[in-house]
């Protein structure tokens, strides 16, 4: 016998779903300091002429707040969004299957939602992911003996690469929270 407790667990995998696209494209925008012992000047050319390469194109900023910003274009990924298809579709596929067993007057019309279920959740995932990100870069004050301290806004991720790949050319350090957080 098949039991409502089977449709109980199949609706809690796809509310996990649904929190797994909302994480899966949710704004993780950061802001953080970070110093660095040489020249304001230097370290805003070349943190500049490092985004640039990543493809960020400058918008020009605020002269009298002392910002600079920065815009790129982030895509979605077709593999993660066939794979959420794929994931949504089966779990879909699975919910249908299960009111079957409970409804069988229904026959095999819930199947039809692994048809709906799938294309649904890569296309909200394709949705929300694919959109114009910034980077704001503020130019907080200057330490004794010509150092300079910035303030970053901009996704997470991208403030990880930047520290990572920059930390040695231009000496920049901060206080560590980015690579010690799990989110």
């Amino acid at each position: 016998m098949f039991s409502p407790s089977i449709l109980l667990l199949t609706i809690l995998l796809a509310i996990g779903l649904v929190f797994f696209l909302r994480a899966a494209s949710k704004d993780r925008t950061t802001v953080i300091d970070i110093s660095s012992p040489l020249p304001p000047l230097e370290v805003l050319n070349g943190v500049s002429k490092w985004l640039e390469e990543r493809g960020w194109q400058s918008d020009g900023g605020d002269a009298e707040r002392q910002v600079l910003r920065f815009y790129g274009s982030v895509s979605s990924s077709y593999i993660f969004a066939v794979f959420l298809s794929t994931l949504g579709g089966l779990g879909a596929g699975c919910l249908g299957l299960v009111l079957c067993e409970l409804y069988p007057s229904l026959r095999w019309w819930p199947l039809l939602l692994s048809v709906i279920g799938g294309p649904f959740a890569g296309f909200i995932y394709w949705k929300r992911s694919t959109r114009i990100e910034s980077l704001e870069m503020r130019l907080m004050n200057s330490i004794e003996h010509g150092g300079s301290v910035l303030r970053l806004r901009a996704h997470r991720d991208e403030l990880i690469a930047m520290e990572k790949e920059l930390a040695h050319k231009l000496e920049l350090s901060s206080d560590g929270s980015l690579m010690s957080s799990p989110v």
